[in-house]
């Protein structure tokens, strides 16, 4: 994952691997290979909705290129991955109950709206990654003189999760939307497994970040001028609302994972990914 300005020279050491959909290299040879919308290298969020358009037009040269025979069977066997929910929270603060049903009710539409615009694309796997626990962030931390995670907004992330739970169980019927599958991560308990004992997963840090400045390394963007740590595996974040990359593997190899610790359901992301 790219994060802030000038991603290229600082991210996690790792080149990104995942086209971006407004890059300077993109051709008809590498369409068909996996591709990215959220554009978190340019330093802000593009709503999904836009992020659904870039895709049609996306499709249209994959179209154009290889034929529409040809796209519609990609499309159908790919693996659509969506993460939803943690900017929107992040960037929300209802002041009360009513605020909270609100916010839930809109993300769970405009979420399913999204789904529903890829499905009549030809989309019908989706693996979908619930907002985890951003009250520990370390930059929101920061709001704790004690740096303890945040409460109400781990609340309020558990909350939607359950709701998007509910909420698309009956938006996405199978009757509505033949032969759409998806699959519910619940990147909350994964994380918080994490942030509650850091050491028992390998890191020695939980709470700050590694690349930043200030308190906790989130009182500054990460950029040429940020303190780095001498050790980014040692971390759970990389910046300071960004997953190290060591984290994030932890977190993808959870997601795939369909043994007895698993964090999807009804099946697995693996399951999925393969099913025909």
């Amino acid at each position: 994952m790219s994060v802030g300005e000038g991603a290229r020279r600082w991210d996690h050491g790792m080149r990104t691997t995942i086209t971006n959909y407004q890059c300077s290299f993109c051709n008809s040879n590498n369409l068909l290979t996996m591709h990215m919308f959220c554009m978190q290298n340019v330093g802000k969020n593009i709503p999904l909705s836009k992020q659904v358009r870039y895709f049609a037009s996306t499709k249209a040269e994959m179209e154009t290129a290889w034929g529409r025979q040809e796209v519609s069977k990609l499309l159908a066997s790919s693996f659509f991955l969506l993460s939803i929910g943690n900017n929107d929270l992040l960037q929300s603060t209802p002041k009360s109950h009513a605020d909270v049903v609100a916010l839930y009710t809109t993300l769970v539409s405009n979420y399913s709206a999204a789904i529903t615009d890829l499905y009549g694309m030809g989309a019908r796997k989706f693996g979908i990654i619930n907002a985890g626990p951003v009250g520990c962030f370390p930059r929101v931390r920061l709001l704790s003189a004690t740096g303890a995670c945040h409460d109400g907004l781990n609340r309020l992330a558990l909350g939607l999760a359950a709701t998007f739970k509910s909420g698309l169980a009956t938006a996405l019927t199978p009757n509505r939307l033949p032969g759409l599958k998806y699959s519910l991560a619940d990147s909350f308990a994964s994380s918080w497994a994490i942030f509650d004992n850091p050491q028992e997963s390998g890191f020695q840090n939980g709470d700050s970040a590694c690349c930043g400045s200030g308190r906790l390394g989130a009182e500054g963007d990460c950029n040429r001028n940020a303190t780095l740590c001498s050790d980014r595996d040692a971390y759970a974040f990389w910046d300071y609302v960004h997953p190290s990359q060591r984290a994030a593997e932890l977190g993808a190899q959870a997601l795939f994972d369909d043994g007895p610790t698993q964090i999807t359901a009804p099946i697995s992301f693996k399951q999925l990914a393969y099913e025909k």
